[in-house]
């Protein structure tokens, strides 16, 4: 399948032969769900922690005798339903990561990929270069190419001056080809890959 190759500012620079194995794959919401979770999960700290009975510094000593009072039987004032007792079944430190087959992080990457295309929000850009690291003049060519919200995706090296210059604008994520995964793809509207990009996702999704 063909696609337009366009410059930042905003003028044909030719077509490019996209790979049907990589751009052409059938939408699934549920590989694309399953990765999403996944990259999620991963990043979560875990750290969250309530001090359950056995933490809490407190006497252990029966309140009031067991039978005669007509209350509850009560064998210590750490229990969860005293004021300042432990939490019972509360949250605790541990460690949310769950694997995700190869196969399957691999087909959701191509997954994105497709279903950019498919809606017409993929874009292939020529080169992603600026002779400046200026933000000023990088968001006027963003506007007028009508980016408010896009993941450009370069080659394996990102180039200095426009990763410096994007790195303000905040309708605009930069990657390099080895950093491009689903969760950022499907976030931004508008997926902007450049022509180095397209041939190392290729070379790694074939």
């Amino acid at each position: 399948m063909k696609c337009a190759v366009t410059t930042l500012e905003n003028k044909t620079a030719g077509e490019i032969e996209l790979a049907e194995e990589v751009f052409g794959v059938p939408l699934r919401r549920d590989i694309l769900a399953r990765a999403v979770n996944w990259q999620l999960a991963k990043r979560r700290a875990g750290t969250r922690k309530t001090k359950g009975r056995s933490e809490i510094v407190g006497s252990t000593a029966k309140r009031y005798r067991q039978k005669g009072t007509g209350r509850a039987r009560i064998g210590s004032g750490k229990v969860s339903q005293f004021r300042g007792g432990g939490t019972a079944f509360g949250p605790v430190v541990r460690d949310h990561t769950h694997s995700l087959n190869k196969k399957v992080r691999s087909l959701a990457l191509k997954t994105a990929l497709s279903a950019k295309l498919a809606d017409g929000k993929l874009i292939v850009l020529d080169a992603a270069k600026a002779k400046d690291p200026k933000t000023a003049d990088l968001a006027k060519k963003i506007a007028a190419l009508g980016w408010s919200s896009a993941l450009v995706i370069d080659g394996p090296e990102l180039d200095g001056n426009f990763a410096r210059a994007a790195r303000n604008l905040p309708g605009l994520d930069v990657l390099p080809q080895q950093g491009a995964n689903v969760h950022d793809i499907l976030r931004r509207d508008t997926l902007v890959l450049t022509k180095d990009a397209v041939e190392a996702l290729e070379a790694r999704l074939k």
